[in-house]
């Protein structure tokens, strides 16, 4: 749109060329009302939006539903307990716009693009796959606008494929498998993998695979994500296993509605061939199976009953309250990143620009359910504690209790950096 304006004694003649035919529409309005809504449209703090646009593309459906509707209440009830119940910071509103990206990569990325340029959104959060965060890395780097990945794991979103846009309050692979080694890497023992087949499996194993000191893996197992028969790929763990000597063990890296834990344990493994089963945290409806395998050691990223800090304290409260039931992984991880988001903007004083957020990201610390976390420079990625469990059976939980052995703080995980910065 063109103006013109033409001062005429104490009134001013605008003319205003409404489309392209160039239809036009004169008004004559006093001198002084124009150059006062001049200034107004054009005064910068006016110029402002009153409100930060926070789109949030998750799996909301699809495979990953669980673990996205989890990230989505851990982020809203994380809003409201940063922002002391106001969704107000330096006196801006925070909207959240939602997007089911359906686990789908091409349509998570098209969300995103729809989100920065159609909504307007100023940073965004997400997504649950990795398969979909790395569809959607280039539209950020594209728009030049953050964004916050949670809770997707592939250690190539904050490794080879990063961009600078890219933070993430997720754990990565890398972080899993060193938590994991510190229960698992044994000398004399032999691990078969049993994995998905696609970004968060893949660099699941080839992380825990870097990691390995002492023991070896001797198979690598992959499946197609939405598997639930797994007889085939367990004989084939088992025959890779069963002559090796030493302790033989099945390595899990799997998140989907419908885990192998359950066919594991009607294996009975242990009983006909000596091999036992490891794995990392999960939801608490698949550690249900968990109580097949009592003993059973391994690391997480989180479980309601670890952390001992007032956030967790605040987390937990709220989410009894509000559901009657603990909290689960992945609500930690949403209210984790809605604090890393509240703590940059208030740090930022209102300025969701990526420039400024970037400035005030790196190096910046920030209290979560888990303590502090702190993103790192050079990746952007968080730096966290993990938690060394051993499963126990308790009656009084419909789940197999992971009790804390040992809480594995961030400096005592040499974290690679994986990109080419």
């Amino acid at each position: 749109m063109k103006a013109e304006l033409r001062f005429v004694g104490k009134s001013v003649r605008y003319l205003v060329i409404t489309h392209r035919k160039s239809l036009m529409k004169f008004h004559t309005l006093s001198t002084l009302a124009v150059l006062t809504a001049c200034a107004l449209a054009t005064s910068p703090a006016l110029a402002q939006s009153k409100d930060i646009k926070i789109a949030h593309v998750y799996s909301k459906t699809g495979p990953l539903e669980a673990y996205g509707k989890q990230t989505a209440t851990g982020f809203m009830m994380g809003l409201d307990y940063a922002t002391g119940g106001t969704m107000m910071v330096a006196g801006k509103k925070l909207v959240v716009i939602e997007k089911d990206d359906q686990g789908k990569p091409d349509l998570g990325k098209s969300l995103l693009a729809a989100a920065y340029s159609d909504d307007k959104a100023d940073l965004a959060v997400g997504p649950t796959s990795s398969g979909v965060a790395l569809a959607m890395l280039p539209v950020a780097e594209e728009y030049k606008k953050i964004l916050l990945v949670e809770p997707a794991v592939a250690d190539s979103i904050t490794g080879d494929k990063w961009n600078k846009y890219i933070f993430r309050t997720g754990r990565n692979s890398s972080q899993d498998a060193i938590a994991n080694a510190v229960a698992a890497d044994v000398e004399g023992t032999s691990y078969a993998v049993l994995a998905q087949d696609y970004a968060f499996g893949r660099d699941g194993v080839k992380a825990f695979k870097d990691i390995l000191k002492k023991a070896k893996i001797v198979h690598e197992e992959y499946l197609p994500p939405a598997t639930t028969d797994y007889t085939a790929g367990i004989q084939r763990l088992v025959d890779a296993l069963k002559d090796k000597p030493g302790r033989k063990v099945i390595a899990v890296i799997w998140a989907s509605a419908t885990p192998p834990f359950n066919a594991l344990a009607d294996a009975d493994l242990k009983k006909r061939f000596n091999i036992d089963v490891g794995a990392g945290g999960n939801i608490l409806p698949a550690m249900t199976a968990y109580k097949r395998f009592p003993g059973m050691e391994g690391a997480t990223y989180y479980y309601f009953g670890m952390p001992k800090n007032p956030v967790n304290d605040a987390m937990v409260s709220r989410h009894y309250s509000q559901f009657k039931a603990p909290p689960d992984f992945f609500t930690a991880g949403g209210f984790s990143a809605a604090m890393a988001v509240v703590t940059a903007l208030k740090n930022s004083k209102g300025d969701a620009s990526a420039d400024t957020l970037i400035k005030t990201m790196e190096g910046m610390s920030f209290e979560t359910p888990k303590g502090k976390m702190s993103f790192r420079k050079e990746d952007h990625q968080a730096m966290q504690s993990m938690y060394h469990f051993r499963i126990k059976v308790d009656p009084a939980f419909a789940w197999g209790v992971p009790e804390l052995v040992h809480e594995i703080k961030a400096e005592e995980m040499a974290v690679p950096i994986r990109n080419k910065r």
